[in-house]
C-alpha cells in the first residue's frame, strides 16, 4: 500500500477488527447462560483476551512479516508446522469473515422490512457485499484507510450513545431489573439461567469471547504499517482494554433496564430488543449494521494478505501474492471471498453453527503463538526475529504461559459434545454433520492435499 498505516489507524483498524457482530447479536445468548454474572463473564473474556493481544503484540516487535499467527509459528518452529498454522488460521478468519457478512446481510435486510431468513436474498446481498469490499480495496490505501477510521468511531460513538443512554433511563424512572434474570423461565417452565458449573462458566466465557475476536487477523498486514513492531504491541493492548470497558458497560446497563427481553427476542440485533423508545433503538440497529459493515471491510484487509503471506514463502501457489498497481492482492482476495460465501451456505446461514465454528477455529493459533513468543525470547532462530528486540520476562514468558494455561483449560472443559450435536424433534442428541465435516475439511483434509502440493513443489527446486 502506498501510504501505511500509522500507530492511530492500527488501533481504529483493531477496534474495527473486534467490535463487530458479537456484542449486538451474542449478548442475549451469554446473559442466558450466565444470568446475573454475565458481566463477570465478559470480564473474564476479557482478561484471556487482553492476555492472548498482550502475547500476539509481543510477537509483532520480532516479526515483522505479513501472516500473523502464520509468520511467527514459521519463524519459530519451521515451515512444516508454520504451513499447518498458516492454512489453519486462514480458515478460521474466512469462517469469521464469513459470520460477519451473513450478520451485516441479515441486519439489512431486516431493515429494510425483508425476511432475514431467505436464502435468496441473503445470497444476492452477499455477492453486493463483497463487490462493494472489492471496489473499496481496488481504489488503494487512502479510500481504505477513511472508511475503515469513519466505521469504527461511528460504532464506538453507537455504543457509547446506548450506555449515556442507558445510564440516563436508569437514573431517572429508578429501574434496576437487573436480578429479574433469575426469575425468566424457558419454555418447559424451568428457570432459564443454568447453575453456573465449570462447564457452563467456560462454555459462557468462550461465548462472551466470540466479541473480542478480531485482534489475532490485525497484524496479518504487517508490512503495510508503518513501525509495526514498535506500533502493533502498543495499538492491540489498547484497543482490547477501550473495547472490554465498553462491552462490560454495556451488558451492566440492559440487564439493568431489561434482561427479558434480551434473552427471549428473536430479533437478529438482540440489542435493540432492550429499548422501546423507537430513537434509542434505530441507534443501536443503525450502530450494528455500521459496526458489521466496518468489521467486514477490515476483514477485506488482512484476510486475503495471510494467504497472500504464505505465497509469498512459496508454500502455496506464486500467484496468489500477486497485486494490482494500486498494491492490492486480488488473487488472494477473490479466493477468500469464494471460501468466505461457501462457509455460511454450508449451514444454510445459520449464525449459530458458523459462531461455533468461528470460535473453536481460533484455538490453534492460541496455543502455539506463546510458545512462538517463548521461543524468540530463549533466542531461538536469531536469524529469523529483528535483532536488538528489549526482551521482557512479563510480556515475552509470563504472558504468554498464562495464554497456554487458559487455552488448555478451556479446551479441556469446553462442552464439545454439546457444540458438536443437535437436539432432533424427540429432544435426542443427533451428531451435527455439518459442523463435524467442516471441521474434518478445514483441519485434516485441506492442510493435507496443500502440503502435499508444497512438498511437491520443494522437491522440485
Amino acid at each position: 500500500m502506498k501510504k501505511k498505516l500509522g500507530l492511530g489507524s492500527i488501533v481504529l483498524l483493531a477496534i474495527n477488527s473486534i467490535i463487530g457482530s458479537g456484542i449486538f447479536l451474542s449478548s442475549g445468548s451469554v446473559i442466558a447462560m450466565s444470568g446475573t454474572k454475565a458481566p463477570m463473564v465478559y470480564g473474564l473474556a476479557a482478561i484471556f483476551a487482553i492476555i492472548l493481544a498482550v502475547t500476539f503484540a509481543t510477537a509483532a516487535k520480532y516479526v515483522t512479516q505479513s501472516g500473523a499467527a502464520y509468520a511467527y509459528t514459521r519463524t519459530a518452529f519451521g515451515n512444516d508446522l508454520g504451513f499447518y498454522v498458516g492454512i489453519t488460521r486462514y480458515l478460521a478468519a474466512t469462517i469469521a469473515w464469513g459470520v460477519m457478512a451473513t450478520g451485516v446481510i441479515k441486519t439489512t435486510i431486516s431493515l429494510l422490512g425483508g425476511d432475514s431468513n431467505n436464502f435468496n436474498l441473503i445470497t444476492l446481498g452477499f455477492v453486493l457485499l463483497m463487490l462493494l469490499l472489492l471496489i473499496i480495496n481496488f481504489l488503494g490505501s487512502q479510500i481504505f484507510i477513511i472508511i475503515n477510521n469513519l466505521a469504527t468511531l461511528e460504532k464506538l460513538l453507537a455504543l457509547l450513545t446506548v450506555i449515556v443512554a442507558g445510564i440516563y433511563l436508569i437514573t431517572t424512572t429508578g429501574v434496576n431489573h437487573f436480578n429479574a434474570i433469575n426469575n425468566v423461565k424457558d419454555a418447559g417452565g424451568k428457570p432459564l439461567v443454568p447453575v453456573m458449573n465449570t462447564a457452563n462458566w467456560v462454555t459462557a466465557i468462550i461465548a462472551a469471547f466470540y466479541a473480542f475476536t478480531g485482534f489475532e487477523g490485525v497484524a496479518s498486514g504487517a508490512e503495510d504499517m508503518h513501525n509495526p513492531q514498535k506500533n502493533l504491541p502498543r495499538a492491540i493492548p489498547l484497543a482490547i482494554s477501550v473495547i472490554a470497558l465498553i462491552y462490560i458497560g454495556i451488558i451492566i446497563v440492559v440487564m439493568m433496564i431489561n434482561p427479558q427481553a434480551i434473552v427471549q427476542t428473536k430479533s437478529v440485533v438482540a440489542l435493540a430488543a432492550v429499548f422501546h423508545n423507537p430513537i434509542i433503538k434505530n441507534i443501536i440497529l443503525s450502530g450494528a449494521l455500521i459496526s458489521m459493515l466496518g468489521v467486514n471491510v477490515a476483514a477485506s484487509f488482512h484476510t486475503p494478505r495471510a494467504l497472500e503471506a504464505m505465497a509469498k514463502q512459496k508454500q502455496i501457489p506464486r500467484w496468489l501474492q500477486k497485486r494490482t498497481r494500486h498494491n492490492f492482492p486480488l488473487s488472494a482476495f477473490l479466493i477468500t471471498v469464494s471460501l468466505a460465501l461457501i462457509m455460511p451456505l454450508v449451514f444454510n446461514y445459520n449464525m449459530t453453527n458458523i459462531i461455533i465454528l468461528s470460535s473453536i477455529s481460533r484455538f490453534v493459533q492460541f496455543l502455539v503463538v506463546p510458545l512462538s513468543v517463548i521461543n524468540y525470547f530463549r533466542g531461538k532462530n536469531k536469524e529469523a526475529v529483528l535483532p536488538n528486540v528489549q526482551k521482557n520476562i512479563v510480556t515475552d514468558v509470563i504472558f504468554p504461559v498464562l495464554a497456554v494455561l487458559l487455552t488448555l483449560f478451556l479446551l479441556l472443559k469446553f462442552d464439545w459434545v454439546g457444540q458438536f450435536t443437535v437436539l432432533d424433534t424427540q429432544g435426542q442428541r443427533q451428531p451435527n454433520i455439518a459442523a463435524i465435516i467442516v471441521m474434518i475439511l478445514g483441519y485434516v483434509i485441506l492442510p493435507g492435499i496443500l502440503y502435499g502440493f508444497y512438498r511437491k513443489t520443494t522437491a522440485q527446486h
